[in-house]
């Protein structure tokens, strides 16, 4: 049949149609793919303006936080203001001329108060007593009961004579020998007896003198020696008196502690005056102990005197430093340490601080160098060594330096403290870097003693220009600190689990290969544990070329495919002759594979892995495409316009160098199995295209790794893959030959 031959016209009408039809569809095209422009835009501007609020109100939060710790620490630290010389008997005054800024009494040291108050108390103290007649009462009728078995004429007489002089003898009152050696060491000469009136008056005091007075040995030998001729001392020793003999003078403690604090008012307190702009000691001179008790009077009326009209001057000041000094912690974590920034890790480190200046202001309030009790007990060297344990050693130091700077506004000798503890601060963080053998906190314990003992001495030769006794206690004070240190593991086990930190320690127990998950894993899915041992000992290389946690970026890498446990089978690693994905379409495969993240991420809630653990499963392959079935669905399906999305995972970016790090050598280890021969240069080749291709897809665009680190973990993943699968020595077969010689030895 021949073909129609169609009129021009009629070509050109379809040609028109035709062209007309695919303007049409390229308009429509173009009008969609505006719209989804236009939605993209206006979903960008949304998901910006949220991530903006999120951060303002997170800015807020934080700002919060350190006002609230700024108002505590305020609240914690001495109302009064501080005297800001430090002065000795016989040392040289070390400060410019000092004249007195207003007058003030010069008062008396607390040795002189004591010695005056002892002689007033023997000279006009006279303790209070009661007679207590319920006693005298009690020990009448006991005696009636042991006369009344001896009756007769002559018993009668000597019953009747005791009698009347227990009753005298407790009328005037018997004291204990406890109460009377008591006075005797007070050098008290009399004391206040509380009578009652006989006739049922009311009491009376009368005062008597120690030497009259009654006691259970003076009063039996009046009974017997006072006897009239006509009775028979035997008979009355006979009686027993000793057994109806007992104290009834009860010592009356609030009218006696009442008359001493009367006595205590009538001490002066002062011996003297400095007038205002009077000269108290000139620069050079030595503090003698005179100059010594005004210079103490100028301290205590500056700490304490004109309290209500210092205290809002003091407070201001007060508020003004400390959040001058928070702030700038507050701009370090804000500006330098993002990756810190959230309620839990600022709260953290606000309350080690706030801890640690309401402990020094305690200390300094009890503080005795006498017993041992001074500021130098407390362990502050142990926030560096925390933090740095679950953070950095640069925050460590910061937050280290924020809380000396806090604490020397109320500790005394301030340059001596800032400089001891500043030093004692750098050294910890060089010597302790990562906490997890107790070998190294013993050592680093060792020579932070080590190193306050040395630097004290320093500055005791430089301002004493000798050692004094007080030093020996000091010392002591810095071998305790030391001992205090030893306490840093429960320490830090206890606020890794109250705050949902990972130590160093956790992190060794987590690589155990011993450990049940492990084991499990290594059993169900062979391959997959090995790859994972691979990628754990890659990123530990990796971390430490580029100052990473070591630690975490094995444990990350250990873990980090723990979700394979459910469906090992699909992983070309776990399979030997058999593929299931051949049964499946591609997305099915994906969506098989794709899981083992989110699978990882249950299995790690249910063992109680740590969120740090987590984020290495929930961001080793990111928001990568799954290639292989990616590229063969796209093969199969050359004219269909594949959404990339459901072929790729849905986890997160890496936010930390460790994570990127796990992320990279996953990559490049899987993806070096396919490799048909090992060179240097297939390797370096490999190396470079799996992480040039995450670099392109800004898989690292949230971590905070640089690219100059991204080329160092690249070297170094190159040299260990060269070193994993170099060629080895092709050994030489014995001939058949030489083996009979061999054995023959011809």
């Amino acid at each position: 049949m021949q073909n129609e031959i169609k009129h021009p016209y009629i070509i050109y009408m379809e040609e028109q149609i035709n062209d007309e039809k695919w303007k049409s569809e390229a308009r429509e095209k173009a009008r969609l793919a505006m719209e989804e422009a236009q939605r993209n835009k206006i979903e960008a501007q949304k998901a910006h303006k949220e991530s903006v609020r999120n951060e303002r109100k997170k800015l807020f939060v934080m700002a919060l936080l350190f006002f609230a710790a700024a108002v505590v620490i305020v609240y914690i630290f001495p109302s009064s203001g501080r005297f800001k010389y430090n002065y000795e008997v016989g040392k040289p005054w070390a400060y410019e001329n000092l004249t007195a800024p207003s007058s003030f009494p010069i008062q008396k040291s607390s040795s002189e108060i004591d010695r005056e108050y002892g002689q007033l108390l023997r000279q006009s103290y006279r303790p209070c007593y009661t007679v207590d007649n319920n006693t005298a009462d009690k020990m009448q009728k006991i005696f009636a009961e042991i006369s009344s078995s001896k009756s007769t004429a002559i018993a009668t007489a000597h019953s009747q004579y005791i009698s009347a002089q227990l009753k005298e003898i407790y009328k005037e009152g018997i004291l204990s020998n406890d109460d009377l050696d008591r006075l005797n060491k007070m050098g008290i000469k009399s004391i206040k007896i509380r009578k009652q009136d006989s006739e049922g008056g009311p009491s009376y005091y009368t005062e008597q003198p120690i030497k009259n007075i009654y006691t259970i040995k003076n009063a039996y030998e009046k009974i017997i020696e006072a006897a009239p001729a006509g009775l028979d001392k035997n008979i009355l020793r006979s009686y027993n008196i000793n057994n109806v003999l007992v104290s009834n003078l009860d010592f009356d403690k609030e009218i006696s502690d009442q008359l001493r604090s009367e006595l205590y008012k009538e001490i002066s307190l002062n011996k003297g005056m400095v007038q205002n702009g009077e000269k108290i000691i000139d620069h050079g001179d030595i503090v003698s102990p005179h100059t010594y008790e005004i210079l103490n009077s100028l301290r205590s009326e500056m700490e304490t005197g004109h309290k209500s009209q210092r205290s809002t001057s003091v407070l201001t000041g007060q508020s003004i430093c400390i959040l001058c000094i928070l702030s700038a912690f507050f701009l370090y974590m804000g500006l330098f340490r993002k990756r810190f920034v959230c309620v839990k890790n600022i709260f953290f480190m606000l309350c080690l601080i706030v801890g640690l200046c309401a402990l020094t202001a305690s200390i300094t309030k009890l503080g005795n160098e006498e017993i041992f009790v001074t500021v130098y007990l407390i362990p502050y060297a142990l926030l560096p060594i925390t933090i740095s344990t679950f953070f950095d050693t640069r925050t460590a130091l910061f937050s280290h330096l924020t809380t000396v700077l806090l604490c020397s506004l109320i500790a005394p000798h301030e340059f001596e403290f800032l400089m001891l503890q500043i030093i004692v601060g750098m050294i910890c963080i060089s010597t302790l870097k990562n906490i997890y053998q107790r070998a190294q906190l013993i050592r680093s314990a060792g020579i932070i003693a080590g190193i306050y003992i040395l630097c004290y001495s320093g500055l005791a030769l430089i301002q004493n220009g000798g050692w004094e006794r007080k030093d020996n206690i000091v010392l002591v004070s810095f071998i305790i600190n030391g001992g205090l240190l030893l306490f840093a593991y429960p320490f830090i086990y206890i606020m890794e689990k109250l705050f949902s930190f990972v130590s160093d320690v956790t992190l060794v127990e987590l690589t155990n290969t011993n450990n049940p998950l492990l084991l499990q894993f290594a059993e169900v899915a062979p391959g997959s544990f090995q790859h994972s041992l691979q990628v754990s000992n890659l990123a530990a290389d990796a971390a430490i070329a580029i100052g990473a946690n070591p630690m975490l970026a094995r444990a990350g890498g250990l873990y980090h495919d723990i979700g394979k446990i459910g469906n090992p089978i699909y992983f070309t690693e776990n399979q030997k002759d058999f593929n299931p994905h051949q049964f499946l379409t591609e997305r099915e495969s994906v969506q098989v594979i794709t899981r083992h993240v989110t699978d990882g991420i249950i299995i790690a809630k249910k063992n109680g892995l740590p969120q740090q653990i987590q984020d290495f499963i929930e961001t080793h392959h990111g928001k990568n495409l799954v290639r292989y079935f990616y590229n063969t669905y796209v093969n199969r399906h050359p004219d269909e316009a594949v959404d990339k999305a459901l072929f790729s995972y849905q986890g997160k970016l890496p936010a930390t160098k460790e994570t990127a790090i796990v992320m990279m050598c996953d990559a490049v280890e899987a993806a070096s199995k396919s490799l048909d021969r090992y060179t240097d240069e297939t390797i370096n080749t490999l190396v470079e295209n799996i992480i040039g291709t995450q670099i392109k897809e800004c898989a690292f665009a949230e971590a905070p790794i640089t690219i100059k680190e991204i080329e160092e973990v690249k070297n170094t993943l190159k040299e260990k893959l060269k070193n994993m699968y170099h060629t080895r020595i092709r050994y030489p077969e014995l001939r058949r030959d030489a083996n009979v010689n061999v054995q023959t030895g011809k």
